[in-house]
């Protein structure tokens, strides 16, 4: 009888222990989720994921950890696309430029000198035409949290300074994988190489082309400064990028944790285009000091002159009406 009570007290005991061990596991259950970039981490992208992972983590109280991956190492924007696409991994944050493969809706923001200013490109973004347009990403198999910056992009080659349009002609120049790019640097004279970012530094070190064109924030994560020589603040194209993960990893969010990630992109945005600011008003006097020659004053209107042709098929394409909206919004 003692020794059946013993046991009845031993297996209660146990059982109990590994009840609470089982509320212990369960309580502090964790899924980790990965979300990546193609530059450098200390850059302005990776300030965005780096905020984008302290927050969700925290606001979930630990119950979702982000690992961030920097430098391409899950592979290139449009890879990683595919990847977030797939469910092979959850999460980016990139540049828009391979994002008109996936969401062809989304090539209107890539017209050069679309935008007056980063203040107005934030404006359309955050208001209801950029709004609209994170709908569409649904149909595709992403959720599109936010949008946020890659920044105001110029152009830079090992060969000569340019100053006009007319000293593009002939330039080997490196572009996203983004038909908009592609064609309206054709109408401006450069021979166009679609490369993928993780590529590019390598190209311009072997002479595979003779320059690129990326904001500063990306020039400088990148050091292309030592691989180029000259720069010309063309300021031709902004550039956004965008939080993407896959739907179906979001679909299966509590409403709470849905709008837990949601904010977290908020935030990430912030702090994505305050490093971009600050990028902005340093660079320039950053690469000069490390020995790039740069034009600062380039008439734009020459370039958008010689981009009339292109213009002209651009809103027989997207329509002169919704050009206009985004080129009025205020």
């Amino acid at each position: 009888m003692k020794i059946s009570r013993r046991l009845s007290t031993l297996g209660l005991a146990c059982g109990l222990a590994l009840g609470l061990s089982g509320v212990a596991v369960t309580a502090h259950a964790q899924t980790t989720m990965r979300i990546n970039i193609s530059v450098a981490k200390d850059s302005h992208q990776g300030v965005g994921i780096d905020t984008f992972a302290q927050e969700v983590e925290q606001r979930t109280g630990g119950r979702y950890k982000i690992q961030t991956f920097y430098s391409g190492s899950l592979g290139g924007e449009r890879e990683s696309i595919e990847a977030v696409q797939l469910g092979t991994h959850e999460l980016t944050f990139t540049s828009t430029g391979p994002v008109p493969n996936f969401v062809p809706e989304a090539r209107i923001l890539d017209i050069p000198f679309l935008f007056r200013d980063k203040a107005h490109a934030r404006a359309v973004l955050d208001g209801p035409i950029g709004q609209d347009m994170l709908t569409k990403f649904d149909s595709k198999g992403i959720k599109a949290l936010g949008w946020g910056e890659n920044g105001v992009r110029h152009m830079t080659n090992n060969r000569r300074a340019v100053n006009s349009p007319d000293d593009l002609k002939g330039l080997k120049m490196r572009t996203m994988e983004n038909p908009v790019h592609v064609a309206a640097y054709k109408g401006l004279g450069i021979v166009t190489t679609p490369m993928a970012f993780p590529e590019v530094f390598t190209a311009l070190q072997q002479g595979t082309v003779d320059g690129q064109e990326n904001p500063l924030s990306v020039i400088m994560a990148a050091k292309f400064v030592q691989v180029q020589k000259h720069m010309s603040l063309t300021g031709h194209v902004y550039s956004p990028a965008i939080f993407l993960m896959n739907k179906g990893v979001f679909d299966k969010l509590s409403a709470a944790d849905k709008q837990h990630f949601l904010e977290a992109a908020k935030v990430a945005v912030k702090a994505n285009r305050e490093r971009v600011d600050a990028d902005d008003t340093r660079g320039v006097a950053d690469l000069k000091a490390q020995g790039m020659q740069i034009v600062e004053n380039v008439d734009k209107q020459r370039f958008m002159a010689q981009l009339q042709p292109v213009y002209a098929d651009f809103e027989r394409q997207f329509g002169k009406e919704n050009i206009d909206r985004i080129r009025n919004f205020k």
